[in-house]
């Protein structure tokens, strides 16, 4: 059965990285800016302009992972439907091109894993199923080629 981490586990992996880069952007940049600024003629410095880029890479980093982790605080996990494929929602499907059974469960994007069954619900294949319920079929386009699944069996967030 695919695991996720759950919302709580990946605000904290988030609010992990966001620490590590705030301390890289407040105390290691600025000390490696000015260490490439005595090194002379900044017009000419590979180290203080590659210093320059990953400030800014950081900074628009810093700000990415902060809407991340405000978002994932609005989360309201009762305003998930009992009856319908959403976040966290547990599915068994069956693929009509490769006539196959697959198990999938809906996750964020950063606790996506498509080698364990782990699919976005930002990911074509997760829009597609939001939504559905047991006997619903759904054709998706995907980066490999059009896929037509059936929905055999869900279990919402609430069931597991």
């Amino acid at each position: 059965m695919p695991e996720s981490k759950g919302l709580e586990a990946t605000r904290k992996a988030l609010e992990a990285d966001l620490k590590k880069l705030d301390h890289e952007l407040r105390i290691d940049l600025p000390k490696e800016i000015d260490r490439a600024r005595q090194l002379g003629d900044l017009s000419e410095n590979a180290e203080y302009h590659m210093a320059l880029q990953r400030q800014q890479y950081v900074k628009a980093r810093v700000m990415e992972l902060q809407k991340r982790i405000a978002a994932l605080a609005t989360v309201n996990l009762s305003s998930v439907p009992k009856d319908r494929a959403a976040y966290g929602s547990l599915l068994n499907l069956y693929d009509v091109e490769k006539e196959e059974e697959l198990e999938v469960r809906l996750v964020t994007h950063e606790e996506a894993d498509i080698q364990n069954g782990c699919y976005s619900v930002q990911s074509p294949i997760g829009k597609a199923l939001l939504g559905k319920r047991e006997g619903d079929e759904v054709t998706v386009e995907t980066p490999g080629g059009r896929r037509t699944f059936e929905v055999l069996s869900l279990k919402t967030i609430h069931d597991l």
